[in-house]
C-alpha cells in the first residue's frame, strides 16, 4: 500500500508485491540529502509537516531545479517521502494534492485514501498492543462519507484482493447505510414540523451539533442521489 513511484499513490499490498519484483530498493544515502534539499526549498511540502503532493511533481521539481536536483537521487528522495509514514497520514485524512507553491490542486482520489488508511493501520497495529480495528472502520465510514460516491462505487474502487480488508470495508458500509437511514429519518421528521433546529434538538434530547451534522448528512445524500453520476 505504499508508493512506488513518485507520482504513484499507496496501493494494496499484494499489488505493491508484484509491482516491486525486480526493484532495486531506495538507498538512504541517495534520498536523505535530497530530501534534507526539499525541506529548505519546500518546507510547506516537505517540512514540519507534510502535504500531498502533486501528480508530476518530479518533472515539476526538475524543471524549478535541473542544475540542482540529480533526477536518480530525486526519484529515490521521493519514493522514499511517500512512503514514509508520516506522508502517509496525509493522505489518509484525505487532504487535496499540492503543488510547488503550496496550493492544494486536486483532490485525492478515493481509492487512494482507502488504501493509505489500510496501510497506516498495518504499520500501528505491528506495534500496538491495542485492537485498533474499530478506529479503522471508522475512519474508512469517514472516508466513504466523504467521497460523496454511493457505496456500490466506493467499494468498486477501493476494493483490493485482502479480504480482511474487503471484509471490514463492508463493515464500514454496512454501518454507513444504517447511519444514512436514521439520518433519512431525522431529515424526514425535521422537515415535517416548523421547529427551529434548537427546538428539534431538544424535543429529541439530542445535541444541536449531533442534529445539525445528521441534516447535513442526509442532504448531502439526497444531492448524491440526484446526481446524474450517483450510480
Amino acid at each position: 500500500m505504499t508508493a512506488s513511484t513518485p507520482d504513484t499513490e499507496p496501493t494494496a499490498p499484494t499489488q505493491r508485491t508484484e509491482r516491486n519484483k525486480g526493484r532495486k530498493p531506495v538507498r538512504h544515502s541517495e534520498a536523505m540529502p535530497v530530501l534534507e534539499q526539499l525541506a529548505t526549498l519546500y518546507p510547506q511540502l516537505f517540512g514540519a509537516r507534510f502535504l500531498p503532493l502533486k501528480r508530476g511533481i518530479f518533472q515539476d521539481l526538475m524543471q524549478a531545479h535541473p542544475q540542482l536536483l540529480d533526477p536518480t537521487s530525486l526519484k529515490a528522495a521521493l519514493a522514499l517521502h511517500t512512503r514514509s509514514t508520516r506522508y502517509l497520514v496525509t493522505v489518509a485524512e484525505g487532504l487535496q494534492r499540492h503543488d510547488l507553491s503550496g496550493e492544494p490542486v486536486e483532490p485525492m482520489a478515493p481509492e487512494h485514501v482507502h488504501h493509505a488508511l489500510l496501510e497506516v493501520f498495518r504499520r500501528r497495529q505491528s506495534r500496538s498492543q491495542d485492537d485498533l480495528t474499530p478506529t479503522l472502520r471508522r475512519r474508512i465510514r469517514q472516508a466513504f462519507e466523504r467521497s460523496g460516491l454511493s457505496p456500490e462505487a466506493y467499494a468498486s474502487l477501493v476494493r483490493g484482493r485482502d479480504e480482511r480488508a474487503n471484509a471490514l470495508l463492508d463493515e464500514a458500509l454496512q454501518e454507513a447505510r444504517a447511519t444514512e437511514a436514521r439520518d433519512e429519518a431525522l431529515l424526514r421528521a425535521f422537515e415535517s414540523g416548523a421547529r427551529s433546529v434548537p427546538e428539534f434538538a431538544d424535543m429529541y434530547g439530542m445535541a444541536v451539533a449531533d442534529v445539525e451534522q445528521a441534516l447535513a448528512r442526509a442532504r448531502r445524500v439526497h444531492a448524491r442521489l440526484a446526481a446524474p453520476s450517483a450510480a
